[in-house]
């Protein structure tokens, strides 16, 4: 088994990744390839640069997915309970069954870094800036999650359908529509959700009641699900591979 250096010598910061086996949406999408790289890898990769990142865990049940964690440095330490690897599995169940398991082996973390691979538009220095901002206010917050402002679809513009026709979801006033008006809205995107240990075995979420925000550029609030959601994150990741030539 490898491990991953302490590099953090304040706080244990356990980096999870979830990749389970089978999607619907987009089929095999942890592992296809996208910029050059399975998509997993690149959550991966963004792991390995961190300072602060302790240990780098892949959970997931599928045997190819082992392989490619492992190819690129992570540590599969065990494979996830096929009960915890359906399409209405929660991921904090598998988090919590992770922890359980270091547990046994005295492996205790401060803190889990859950790191989306569905989300690789990561800037170099994303996790440990939001691992800072966990331990600079550590008796302040119990959690920090990414968030990118929500630009053209803010919710205060979306619409119902109520007996055929439709409606505002938001009640609001229609001299407030103007997108400048409007209060700016967020929408949390998985480049990092970062919690304490004990919040997440208390509380079972990675939104506890004490929640700072790690804010995202533009070009990062994208999330592969399905094969439009593929198309727009390697078109981003040329045009930003093009910027640095």
């Amino acid at each position: 088994m490898i491990k991953t250096i302490i590099k953090n010598k304040t706080k244990k910061i356990l980096a999870f990744i979830p990749a389970r086996g089978g999607s619907k949406g987009l089929p095999g999408k942890n592992i296809i390839n996208i910029g050059g790289l399975p998509l997993i890898a690149h959550s991966i990769n963004s792991a390995q640069k961190s300072k602060l990142i302790t240990r780098i865990i892949v959970s997931t049940d599928h045997k190819k997915i082992v392989r490619v964690a492992n190819k690129y440095g992570a540590d599969v330490p065990f494979l996830r309970p096929q009960e915890l690897a359906t399409d209405k599995s929660p991921t904090i169940d598998a988090v919590l069954y992770t922890l359980d398991q270091l547990s046994k082996d005295e492996e205790k973390y401060d803190a889990v870094a859950l790191l989306e691979p569905t989300s690789p538009l990561r800037k170099t220095q994303d996790i440990d800036n939001a691992i800072k901002i966990l331990i600079n206010n550590w008796n302040k917050t119990d959690a920090v999650v990414s968030v990118g402002e929500i630009n053209l679809e803010s919710p205060f513009y979306a619409k119902k359908i109520e007996k055929g026709f439709i409606k505002s979801l938001i009640n609001i006033s229609r001299l407030t529509m103007r997108r400048q008006d409007l209060p700016r809205t967020y929408f949390p995107y998985g480049v990092v959700y970062l919690c304490k240990t004990k919040t997440l075995q208390k509380e079972r979420t990675f939104y506890p009641k004490r929640i700072m925000p790690y804010f995202i550029e533009r070009w990062q609030n994208y999330e592969v699900d399905d094969i439009y959601d593929l198309k727009v994150v390697r078109a981003i990741m040329r045009h930003k591979k093009n910027e640095k030539k």
